[in-house]
């Protein structure tokens, strides 16, 4: 993939901003702020997911928005022998709406949203008999998600 990056021109990183400001741009708007016709905009675009550097079209939603104000972020430590085992139960839990597997003390890092402090009580007791976990309330998020820098010029 690094050599993905590598050849990455300027309409390619255009093409990627665009999306990344809109997923639903129409191909005719994303081709006028590219700077190219339709049919070649659909070629680029095309591209970019056939060598993987597009994964998917998705969308930002809001989890205030759809009942959940809160939001955690749990550091996970499985005791010895578990790991998979709670790596499996993480995957169970829908409220754990991303989480990865790291480096160091913790083995899992998982965010999930909530709607109240009684129900986060509720998903981490689904591991506490496999694993030590130490929670963290979001109160804001000041860096989005957000695309890496895709110039090569700084």
């Amino acid at each position: 993939m690094a050599n993905d990056v590598q050849s990455l021109d300027d309409i390619d990183q255009s093409i990627l901003e665009a999306l990344a400001g809109n997923a639903r741009i129409s191909l005719k708007e994303l081709a006028q702020q590219v700077g190219l016709s339709s049919p070649s905009a659909a070629e680029r675009l095309r591209r970019l997911e056939e060598r993987g550097v597009i994964k998917a079209f998705t969308i930002d939603l809001d989890p205030a928005a759809v009942g959940y104000p809160l939001q955690a972020i749990v550091r996970v430590r499985p005791l010895p022998g578990q790991l998979h085992i709670v790596e499996r139960i993480i995957q169970e839990i829908p409220e754990i709406v991303e989480c990865d597997k790291v480096t160091g003390e913790d083995c899992f890092i998982a965010r999930l949203v909530i709607r109240s402090m009684a129900e986060l009580d509720g998903l981490l007791d689904r591991v506490a008999e496999r694993a030590e976990t130490n929670t963290a309330m979001i109160k804001a998020s000041p860096v989005k998600r957000r695309l890496p820098p895709l110039s090569r010029k700084r």
